[in-house]
């Protein structure tokens, strides 16, 4: 399996603590910053670090980023800059892209724009993003120490009609099931059925997966990485 590649537009501090820890996971990460002793900063630690201007939409197609996997744009205090980046990306057809935000407003105006995957350096971990950034599938996680985490999953394709029995977490995967989140129709609001998600308690052996299923995981990193590769 490749690398995932990534670029992280905007080498301040929470865009390079970004970067070095998707680095330290083994990606390949490409880092834009318009200024160069942030570049100097960080270019050790990542595959490539450039100075640019990521509102200079030629700049960004030379630089060919509808090729990585995911673009973070983390730019600091320039929103009007975070702004121009983020669609030129969209035209230049990224295939992912996550934005830094800070405050409501500015939530409320990149969900104008259509960014669906938008981060607040306030509530955000650097070791936390680069975990959802290389598995999408992580809905989110704790970190712990020695390299633990509990880490919301969302249920794999290859596990979906299988039981907890079946799939053996603990001898395959040497990981520890502490619960399913599972999805429930509730009440109809303006004319739609609203979904309610619901915790199943202690998971039994006979117990099946379901489609909507969220899997709550206890155990090493790289075990819960494994689980997701091997049955996406």
């Amino acid at each position: 399996m490749r690398a995932s590649k990534f670029l992280v537009i905007g080498a301040g501090q929470f865009g390079a603590a970004i970067a070095s820890k998707l680095a330290d996971r083994g990606s390949e990460v490409y880092a834009f910053d318009n200024n160069e002793e942030k570049i100097e900063t960080i270019k050790d630690d990542v595959a490539l670090a450039v100075t640019l201007d990521s509102t200079d939409k030629k700049t960004l197609r030379a630089q060919q980023v509808d090729t990585v996997d995911a673009v973070v744009v983390a730019i600091g205090k320039n929103f009007e800059a975070v702004i121009l980046t983020t669609v030129h990306l969209m035209e230049l057809g990224a295939k992912r892209i996550i934005v830094r935000a800070s405050g409501p407003q500015q939530i409320k105006i990149l969900q104008a724009l259509g960014v669906e995957e938008i981060l607040t350096p306030e509530f955000e971990v650097a070791t936390v993003v680069a975990e959802k950034l290389i598995n999408p599938s992580v809905l989110s996680s704790l970190q712990l120490p020695d390299d633990h985490e509990i880490a919301e999953i969302k249920a794999p394709a290859n596990v979906i009609g299988r039981t907890i029995g079946d799939i053996d977490l603990p001898h395959k995967y040497e990981l520890s099931l502490i619960t399913i989140k599972r999805e429930f129709e509730g009440d109809v609001v303006d004319g739609e059925k609203q979904m309610e998600q619901h915790v199943m308690g202690v998971p039994t052996h006979d117990m099946k997966i379901e489609t909507t299923d969220t899997l709550v995981v206890f155990g090493l990193m790289r075990n819960v990485t494994k689980f997701i590769e091997i049955n996406t």
